[in-house]
């Protein structure tokens, strides 16, 4: 209760405002990293620090009762030990940089360094004390590790909830200054702009050996970046011209390693960060790794793994979750079912021909959201498809779903079933949509990449806009996902598909 209050009391304060304008440039609205970053940073430190506190005194009071039960001396070891391991934990958090600035608020690096820095704590404790062969009891650390890690976990969430909203409002802003040729700062611009949570603003760009550029604009959709012509012309706009916090390269060749150390000096003592991009937009961090060759860091793409003791760990998850996903909601898929039966002439399930693993075809299971014959009767809607592309079939108001449909497609209730396909080993949890015969016939090359891994109950493309994503986003995020998997990857696109679900959103 005193960690809710204290969260509470923190979200009521408000992160600083720190707007300003950007002169002589379209009417833009920044505001400075400086300013709420570090307070942000702050207020992480006193919620980690009184979850930690909390959780070992907690587990201390459970597992050993009231200090008077036993003798001072015993009871302030019992007090004293508990201090460390909070200490000891908070000291694990800070090395694990689980505060800093880049990934607070970003969501699942940021939680994956909290609970590595968790399992280091505890396991350095269980070596310790198996070398030493001290006494460490274990229901005290049972308690004191869960709770610990639940609760930094669900203190980082309420945070990051809170900085979204500040960011879809417009605060807690990172201003970008684009470098690079105009095609690749429009796809850097549009990717770090495409969800206003993510807090990334593009207010100017600058591009290499075209002075004459100044004055032009790259318009991504609705938002307009100003040019402020070459890349010298750009750095010397940083300040009130342009008040950048972050300078982006989407082109370091033109620099060279010469060229970009002496940018970083030049950034330096204006407390402007330099982030280099790739190009690779969708390789997972995963994938990449720095590897320094004769004093010159290169870039290590690895290959995306399909087989070997990664699959055989996905094939283990998948079973687990699907019967316990099938068992949790079996009141839900009993009433669905009787739903169906009552309501409209048919069967409860929907039986169709997709395409999986490989190529093979198998049948996927539903339940029924349309009338009968649905499919002899899709010729006479096509004409009102509203995916781009002509290959997927998407309408709003399709008459041929039931009323009963409505609400289970709204809440993808329809989709249970599949969970018995994930059984039979036909489907994974997590991966690609499943496709049709008929999507699968005009694959080129490239999208056949699809089946090279199971289709999905869930997947991307079901947090990422469902059934509003046009074809061609839809294809991408499907291949990025097969190149870029992970367990990692996986369950939080499980969470993420909780909230999707719950809020019915791109569902119809």
């Amino acid at each position: 209760m005193e960690l809710s209050m204290t969260l509470s009391t923190f979200a009521l304060t408000r992160l600083p405002n720190t707007r300003t304008r950007v002169l002589n440039s379209t009417p833009r609205q920044v505001n400075s990293r400086a300013v709420w970053q570090p307070s942000l940073a702050r207020r992480v430190l006193v919620t980690d620090t009184a979850t930690v506190v909390l959780a070992v005194l907690l587990a201390q009071w459970v597992r050993f009762g009231r200090e008077s039960h036993y003798a001072p001396v015993t009871a302030m070891y019992f007090t004293g030990y508990s201090v460390l391991l909070a200490g000891i934990w908070l000291g694990a958090l800070s090395l694990y940089h689980a505060r800093s600035a880049p990934i607070l608020g970003r969501g699942i690096e940021e939680y994956r360094r909290v609970a590595a820095a968790s399992f280091w704590t505890f396991g350095a404790l269980a070596i310790v004390s198996l070398l030493t062969r001290a006494e460490i009891a274990r229901g005290y650390l049972a308690l004191a590790f869960p709770l610990g890690t639940c609760g930094l976990l669900a203190g980082r969430q309420l945070w990051r909830r809170q900085v979204r909203a500040r960011r879809l409002a417009g605060d807690c802003q990172t201003s970008v200054l684009a470098i690079g040729d105009r095609e690749a700062v429009a796809v850097l611009a549009g990717a770090l702009m495409n969800d206003p949570g993510d807090g990334y603003v593009v207010i100017g760009a600058g591009i290499p050996g075209d002075a004459d550029a100044r004055g032009d604009v790259i318009t991504i959709g609705d938002t307009v970046i100003p040019v402020l012509g070459d890349e010298n012309d750009a750095l010397d706009a940083l300040g009130d011209n342009c008040p950048a916090d972050t300078v982006a390269l989407t082109d370091a060749e033109h620099f060279g390693c010469t060229g970009i150390q002496r940018l970083t000096w030049r950034l330096e003592a204006s407390d402007v960060d330099l982030v280099v991009s790739p190009g690779l937009l969708d390789v997972a961090g995963a994938r990449l790794a720095m590897a320094p060759v004769a004093g010159m860091p290169l870039l290590h793409v690895e290959k995306p793994q399909y087989r070997g003791a990664k699959r055989f760990q996905k094939k283990a998850f998948d079973f687990g979750f699907a019967l316990a996903a099938l068992i949790g909601t079996s009141p839900v898929f009993l009433l669905a079912a009787l739903a169906i039966k009552l309501t409209s002439r048919g069967p409860v399930f929907y039986r169709a021909e997709r395409i999986g693993l490989d190529g093979k075809p198998f049948t996927m299971i539903k339940f029924r959201s349309m009338v009968v014959d649905a499919d002899a009767r899709l010729e006479e809607y096509l004409s009102s498809n509203e995916i781009d592309g002509g290959v997927m079939f998407k309408m709003r108001q399709d008459p041929r779903v039931t009323s009963v449909g409505r609400v289970l497609r709204r809440y993808s209730i329809d989709e249970l079933p599949q969970f018995l396909n994930v059984l039979k080993q036909d489907m994974s949890v997590v991966g690609p949509r499943p496709p049709l015969r008929r999507e699968v016939e005009t694959y080129n090359g490239d999208i056949r990449r699809k089946l090279l891994v199971k289709p999905g109950v869930t997947g991307l493309w079901q947090i990422s806009g469902r059934s509003n994503l046009s074809w061609d986003k839809s294809v991408r995020l499907d291949l990025s996902y097969v190149d870029n998997w992970s367990m990692v990857t996986d369950l939080g696109i499980i969470l993420k598909t909780i909230t999707a679900v719950a809020r019915g959103e791109g569902a119809y």
